[in-house]
């Protein structure tokens, strides 16, 4: 009796561990539903037809608005680990200028991307951090708030009064 006991805790135990590693799935982006933006011909569509296949693009490019890009990202993470991108895929879809037709469709995935070391180095400003304390006695004793004697167009004073 007791060793069923200890055996159903164990396996018990074990389904717990097990569906503690199961792994949080993220989708984020641009989800194809109907269509995929792959499935976009140049020469055929337009940027009206492509809105309304796709819906609005993840973002314009900076530079050319004839440059639309459809952007989606799937990020598993497993328990207390940092999350790990399991898929992203980017298309860029390029217009003619003129006639607002589809000129390219570009697909990048995840092997096509690059990593970038960013610069942690900070920009220098001028002057100096101030501590707490001194920016709440830093007006003390300048006697900003109180008009001076020599000022002659205090509010309140006309010329002459004295």
């Amino acid at each position: 009796m007791f060793r069923k006991a200890v055996l159903a805790a164990t396996a018990a135990a074990a389904l717990l561990a097990t569906g503690a590693c199961t792994p949080i799935t993220t989708y984020s982006g641009f989800q194809a539903v109907e269509v995929n933006p792959a499935d976009v011909k140049p020469g055929e569509d337009t940027k009206s037809t492509v809105m309304g296949k796709l819906g609005s693009p993840s973002v314009k490019s900076t530079f050319d608005p004839n440059i639309w890009f459809y952007m989606s990202q799937v990020t598993d993470r497993v328990a207390f680990y940092q999350p790990r991108v399991a898929r992203r895929d980017i298309v860029a879809i390029t217009f003619d200028p003129t006639t607002e037709q589809v000129a390219s469709v570009n697909a990048y995935a995840l092997q096509d991307g690059k990593v970038l070391a960013l610069n942690d180095r900070e920009t220098p400003t001028r002057g100096r951090e101030m501590t707490i304390l001194e920016q709440l006695l830093g007006n003390v004793g300048r006697g900003g708030m109180l008009p001076r004697d020599e000022e002659e167009r205090v509010p309140g004073n006309r010329p002459g009064d004295r």
